[in-house]
């Protein structure tokens, strides 16, 4: 028998939901007060402005069975964290504050730890690893039962995909990361490994997952292509961020800054 999931919007509206407005109307106030300065890309308005909105479709979005998971995992840790990281928060943020608390940030992020922590294998094993303990142990089926637990694994694919996705493609400043083609290899881990979990999910081996044979196939499939799709996307945008890399490798006369 197919279980529901604990703090369905059904119970009422989540306040959580609240949470990704209250970001963008921070984001938003900080980029007017950029029109005194250099301003602001309106696209990267935009793309923040989207995913706030993915992740309030996110949280609203009805998970009464595993395919409704899994387009809740969709929104929630991949389309969503992609599109608010490509709005450049951490740069918007440094531009707000002043210059000695931009220069406290900057230097922590130089931490050694900050730079495992950004590294893009930390954030494959967050994701995709994180998505095969889910299905494969009983924290998917514990988390059906337990709104706390429920909202805790939410918050992990909002985290973990925001992380993925600006370790790849991330147009904020931050520790030092792997090259270009390095990444590439990482998202196509990444790839193979949702892959393999969704050839996993339609076979109905290995998981513990409360759902019936149709809805494992009618989840995994989501996982397949919908996955395949965000992930095209985190390459393009990975693939757009290379250009300025190929510019600065050509050689520079020395009065030109990097």
């Amino acid at each position: 028998m197919t279980l529901t999931h604990a703090g369905h919007p059904a119970d009422g509206f989540p306040a959580a939901a609240l949470v990704p407005l209250v970001l963008f109307w921070g984001y938003l106030a900080a980029a007017l007060g950029q029109r005194d300065r250099a301003g602001w890309s309106h696209r990267r308005t935009v793309s923040f402005g989207l995913g706030a909105t993915l992740l309030v479709a996110g949280l609203l979005w009805p998970a009464r069975d595993l395919p409704g998971h899994m387009v809740q995992h969709l929104l929630l840790g991949m389309l969503a964290p992609l599109a608010l990281v490509l709005g450049a928060p951490g740069t918007l943020a440094l531009r707000a504050v002043g210059p000695r608390t931009g220069r406290a940030a900057v230097r922590l992020l130089r931490h050694p730890a900050a730079g495992a922590l950004a590294h893009p294998v930390t954030g494959l094993l967050l994701t995709a690893g994180g998505l095969w303990l889910l299905y494969l142990t009983p924290l998917y089926r514990a988390s059906l039962d337990n709104a706390g637990l429920h909202a805790l694994v939410q918050l992990h694919f909002v985290l973990s995909g925001y992380l993925f996705a600006w370790s790849i493609a991330g147009p904020d400043p931050g520790p030092h990361r792997p090259r270009v083609p390095v990444r590439l290899v990482v998202l196509g881990v990444g790839v193979a490994a949702h892959a393999a979990l969704a050839q996993v999910l339609y076979a109905g081996v290995l998981v513990d997952v409360p759902a019936t044979a149709a809805e494992l196939q009618a989840g995994a499939t989501i996982m397949y292509y919908g996955g395949d799709l965000a992930e095209i996307l985190l390459a393009l945008a990975l693939l757009v961020t290379w250009r300025p890399e190929r510019a600065a490798s050509r050689p520079q006369p020395a009065a030109v800054s990097p």
